[in-house]
């Protein structure tokens, strides 16, 4: 059996899971009751709040200098992947990086605009319900691209990604990995 590595560290891996999870309930409560999904909407921005100080200060993986790339490597990992000669990384692909920012932003995005209705300023506005709507679905299309993208991931590379986030471990990189 090979030797693992140390990837995601105990907070990644409980922001992860405990992300899905309060997004799950938000969208359980999402009719009701309002004071339970208001509640959890103030867990999520604390949750994302803490996930960005860790993204500046905690290990290598963790941190956002690891997995924030521009434009160009990303679409260069994506035609990589297309072509099938993409390389395998110990923490997150540029595309997996790119995700990330786009669900953190989203859902920050969500959060605000959530918070932002129990404000005088924007009681009862249909308008921004409708923004807080529409991004809460965008939330559901990105995190299935997210899953799709760790299913396609895991199957390229023969590595169970849903278990190294949950165990924190992945086999070490290789010279085959080309990084």
């Amino acid at each position: 059996m090979t030797d693992k590595v140390r990837v995601w560290d105990g907070f990644v891996r409980l922001f992860h899971w405990s992300l899905v999870a309060v997004i799950a309930g938000v969208w359980l409560t999402a009719e009701g009751p309002k004071v339970l999904h208001e509640g959890l909407g103030y867990v999520i921005a604390g949750v994302i709040a803490a996930r960005v100080i860790w993204g500046l200060i905690g290990p290598r993986h963790a941190r956002f200098a690891d997995f924030i790339r521009g434009p160009r490597p990303v679409l260069a990992y994506l035609r990589d992947l297309r072509a099938g000669r993409e390389r395998r990384y110990l923490g997150h692909n540029p595309a997996g990086g790119a995700m990330i920012v786009a669900l953190l932003l989203t859902v920050a995005a969500t959060v605000l605009t959530g918070w932002l209705q129990t404000t005088d300023a924007f009681w009862g506005s249909s308008g921004l319900q409708e923004v807080h709507d529409l991004l809460a679905k965008l939330i559901l299309v990105l995190a299935a691209l997210h899953v799709a993208g760790v299913l396609l991931e895991s199957l390229r590379h023969h590595e169970n990604l849903v278990m190294s986030m949950l165990t924190g471990t992945k086999r070490p990189l290789t010279d085959k990995d080309h990084r």
